[in-house]
């Protein structure tokens, strides 16, 4: 079991970099996580996420939040879920936070725009101009499937298709197509310059279709991986992995210092893998969306053992 000393060696270890970087700096991302509803299941997701779940945001969350935007005004509202597309009122959404002036980023897994009823999505968020940032499986079939179920690299890659047939990560249509590349198991991502020219090309040789950018991401010790990672004993073994690689330079990026997360009962996180660890932010801050000012971009961060994971060789952030 983690102990409450490996939450104070994270604080440490960020303190020794920089005394205030235990502190949030801005509010430049409001993230909104609007449900845990997902088409899958897959087995590194830090919320636990999939078709069995019913948590979804309500119209009072999301008209609080509306009027949080309105009050401390990011520079973008991001949108995650579950699968935010199986949300019943995702297109309202992005349509009254297009209307209320919001840069809009929306994260998809990308089958879930496969999906029945929701095949008209990809040309929506092209009209509605709303950033993507998707997440993708490994390239190997075996891993993929592993990490996210049977066909999901054959589905993505069709759905990769599509938004690529509306403009989507061609550079110049301004439809942004990113990509969140996240390893298999308790492997850490390597080189992410190395990981997005292999992507690339793999990507255009085997399927011909194309991004803008991709992310490497480390997988959480939270949630569904936190709870395979304890089945198997392995939890303390990954939570040292991350820790022996942690990396100094990666403390000034932490997102967490710069963005604020409103879960779908309108609750305030200081990130989205704390809303699936449930650390809740320090005492002192607001801890509803109704509440959320500029306060909040000066708040003591609360870190927990998964925090590593963000600061572990290029960093999670």
């Amino acid at each position: 079991m983690t102990t409450l000393g490996a939450v104070n060696e994270f604080e440490a270890a960020v303190e020794e970099v920089d005394p205030g970087a235990v502190y949030a700096f801005g509010l430049s991302m409001l993230e909104l996580n609007v449900g845990l509803r997902c088409n899958m299941a897959c087995a590194h997701c830090h919320q636990s996420s999939s078709p069995e779940r019913t948590e979804a945001m309500g119209a009072d969350v999301f008209a609080a939040s509306l009027d949080a935007i309105a009050r401390v005004r990011p520079a973008l509202v991001d949108l995650t879920g579950g699968a935010p597309e199986s949300h019943p009122r995702i297109r309202e959404f992005v349509g009254r936070l297009r209307v209320a002036g919001a840069r809009v980023r929306l994260r998809t897994n990308l089958t879930v725009l496969l999906e029945p009823g929701l095949e008209d999505l990809p040309a929506f968020f092209a009209g509605q101009r709303v950033e993507l940032l998707a997440s993708l499986p490994p390239l190997d079939v075996t891993a993929a499937e592993t990490q996210r179920g049977t066909g999901v690299l054959q589905r993505s890659a069709e759905a990769l298709r599509r938004l690529n047939a509306l403009g989507y990560g061609s550079g110049a249509s301004g439809l942004v197509l990113d990509i969140a590349y996240n390893p298999p198991g308790t492997t850490l991502p390597g080189d992410q310059g190395s990981i997005e020219r292999y992507y690339r090309g793999e990507l255009m040789r085997r399927f011909g279709v194309r991004f803008d950018r991709l992310r490497a991401c480390v997988n959480l010790p939270v949630g569904r991986f936190r709870g395979l990672l304890r089945a198997d004993g392995g939890e303390e073994a990954y939570i040292e992995t991350l820790r022996g690689a942690f990396n100094p330079a990666t403390v000034p990026l932490l997102s967490c210092r710069d963005q604020a997360v409103v879960a779908w009962d309108g609750t305030l996180w200081d990130c989205d893998y704390n809303l699936g660890a449930r650390l809740p932010p320090a005492p002192g801050v607001s801890r509803r969306v109704e509440g959320l000012d500029a306060s909040f971009a000066r708040r003591r961060i609360s870190f927990g053992p998964h925090c590593f994971a963000c600061t572990a060789r290029e960093g999670s952030s």
